[in-house]
């Protein structure tokens, strides 16, 4: 009995694309978009400066989303709670689970962000950056309006942030 194989992706580092997200300097690299592995999962590096805002507490109603920490300190909220999570640490976010991260003044973070399945954020990132770039900031509902589109319930009267 013989097996079809399947087509293996590879991805250079020098062919990705990364997306400038804030006038910070953050940047997320789309390390393997869910669409170009075949939609189970995606993958992306971030990177965030010290003392960065990252992101407001939000939920996705279709995928899940976990940040593994590869260098500084990341600050995850997930509910309620804020946790500080360094090089090696894992902390997943299940289906609805509201969560929102940061870093502290003492440290940067650079972060994988797995989504499970994998839901075509690049086209968030890529719009945060085009906010960034603009020349008069975004109102704070045109941001949340963009953001649904994209399965991101903006949550910015969270109590935990």
């Amino acid at each position: 009995m013989s097996f079809p194989e399947p087509g293996a992706v590879w991805r250079p580092a020098a062919t990705t694309e990364r997306a400038v997200t804030s006038p910070t300097g953050s940047w997320t690299r789309f390390a393997a978009p869910g669409a170009e592995v075949g939609g189970g999962f995606g993958l992306f590096e971030s990177w965030i400066p010290a003392d960065s805002p990252g992101a407001l507490p939000h939920l996705h109603t279709g995928f899940t989303e976990s940040f593994y920490v590869l260098d500084g300190a990341l600050r995850v909220m997930t509910g309620d709670t804020w946790t500080e999570a360094g090089p090696g640490d894992l902390v997943h976010v299940p289906h609805r689970g509201v969560h929102a991260f940061r870093t502290g003044p003492d440290s940067d973070a650079r972060f994988l962000i797995l989504f499970v399945p994998g839901a075509p954020r690049e086209r968030y990132f890529r719009g945060l950056a085009e906010f960034a770039a603009r020349a008069t900031p975004p109102s704070a509902e045109e941001v949340d309006a963009f953001a649904l589109t994209c399965d991101q319930v903006n949550l910015r009267d969270h109590p935990g942030f």
